[in-house]
């Protein structure tokens, strides 16, 4: 069986949170969620130097299997709201 037979299922979720890690310098920490705000990934992105540049996209498809499920009820409220303004300010694609 080819990859192109067995998919793997993505799922689109948006940029809600960045904030810079308080454990170490230099560690960014970027969440994004599903548009209804009940799962999300986190994702840590090291700055290295000034020249390393990697731009953050308003959305990411990430793998289902990757995704966080959120469980409190007034956070994923907070996160299909930031969903629902980033979407309506952003392409999918948009550096952010």
């Amino acid at each position: 069986m080819s990859e192109s037979d067995d998919p793997v299922e993505t799922e689109r979720v948006w940029l809600v949170e960045r904030t810079y890690s308080d454990d170490e310098q230099n560690i960014i920490i970027l969440v994004y969620a599903t548009p209804d705000g009940s799962k999300y990934l986190r994702k840590e992105r090291s700055l290295t130097s000034f020249g390393d540049v990697r731009d953050t996209t308003a959305a990411v498809d990430a793998k289902a299997g990757s995704l966080g499920t959120v469980d409190d009820d007034e956070r994923r409220e907070q996160y299909a709201a930031e969903v629902e303004r980033t979407r309506e300010q952003y392409a999918p694609d948009e550096a952010i």
